[in-house]
């Protein structure tokens, strides 16, 4: 396993290894000592199906930690940094993920983040609180500000979603 920051500080991406033979292949995709820092108390592990054409975010919390494992299909991963004391404060950035090269992308509280499914996808991930939901918010997914590549024409958005307020920058 390989980890390696992105842009936004706290946002790492973690290449996992697979052992593949004929009948298959075997991937560990998450152990709390990687980031026993941040994965000590509660744990839950929460499964995510999106068809291709869908778009879910920008969605962030105060006190949650994701790490995400694509497990299938193809995504583009949105990330913007709305912490005003991170060093990063306001960058955002797009990923590529693709199921067949297994990765994990630890996300901290503070960075509002999304994906866009490219084709029918599977999501796995591992959030370091119980589902608490006064802790979700939402900025808008097509922010001008942060200018976020999505890679889709005409995505399939929630009502909450399309209702997001842009950020208020200060």
């Amino acid at each position: 396993m390989k980890k390696a920051e992105c842009r936004i500080k706290g946002v790492y991406l973690f290449e996992l290894n697979t052992l593949q033979d004929e009948r298959g292949n075997f991937c560990e995709i998450f152990r709390k000592e990687w980031v026993t820092d941040i994965f000590h108390h509660e744990t839950q592990m929460n499964y995510s199906r999106s068809e291709s054409g869908v778009l879910r975010g920008l969605h962030y919390h105060r006190n949650q930690t994701d790490f995400w494992i694509l497990v299938q299909g193809r995504i583009t991963a949105g990330l913007a940094d709305i912490r005003k004391e991170s060093l990063t404060y306001g960058v955002s950035l797009s990923l590529e993920l693709d199921g067949s090269r297994p990765t994990g992308l630890l996300i901290p509280p503070g960075v509002a983040h999304g994906y866009a499914a490219h084709t029918d996808m599977t999501l796995i991930y591992v959030v370091n609180r119980y589902f608490d939901n006064t802790d979700e918010y939402g900025v808008a997914w097509n922010d001008p500000g942060f200018a976020i590549e999505w890679g889709l024409e005409n995505p399939l958005i929630s009502e909450r979603d399309k209702n997001n307020a842009p950020f208020v920058r200060e």
